[in-house]
């Protein structure tokens, strides 16, 4: 029988020096701050979306760091999948201008995961790594990146197009 310090059983998520990491950037990104007077709690994951095609592409970035380690930490493909559509929601709706922006303060996407990779620690179902998964979601992420940083500036073109036919200040 193994020794529970022997290096060959897997780490949990609450001693996994980068897997605590992991929970601390996601408490970062949806949940860090508290509105005074009340108990509503939000991160930095919605005030970088405020940011046009920047912020969301950098939270997009930031979640997708966490999948991937959390991937390579022995989450199943399952678990990836739920995971990965976390932040698929949160990314496609969160870059929608102003409804995306009230979105991000309400659907915390990075939490969502870090309890679905905690849930799946306390089955002790966590092995192996899955690294053709992990190949497929970030192609899938490049490719959501890149379709987010193309609706945007979209959106931005229509919106100076608009604004030059329509001049807020006539003279």
């Amino acid at each position: 029988m193994p020794l529970p310090n022997s290096p060959s059983l897997p780490a949990t998520l609450d001693t996994d020096a980068r897997l605590r990491s992991v929970a601390r950037i996601a408490r970062l990104m949806d949940s860090q701050f508290r509105l005074p007077g009340t108990r509503f709690r939000f991160g930095l994951d919605p005030l970088l979306g405020l940011l046009p095609v920047v912020g969301d592409l950098s939270t997009l970035a930031v979640s997708g760091a966490l999948l991937l380690t959390m991937l390579r930490h022995g989450a199943s493909g399952a678990v990836v999948v739920r995971m990965a559509f976390n932040i698929l929601l949160d990314t496609l709706i969160g870059a929608i201008p102003i409804i995306g922006n009230v979105f991000d303060f309400a659907y915390k996407s990075n939490e969502r995961n870090v309890a679905l990779l905690r849930r799946h620690y306390a089955e002790g179902r966590h092995s192996g790594s899955g690294k053709g998964l992990v190949a497929l979601l970030l192609l899938a992420f490049v490719a959501i990146s890149a379709l987010v940083g193309w609706g945007s500036v979209l959106v931005l073109r229509w919106a100076w197009q608009y604004f030059e036919a329509h001049p807020l200040l006539s003279n």
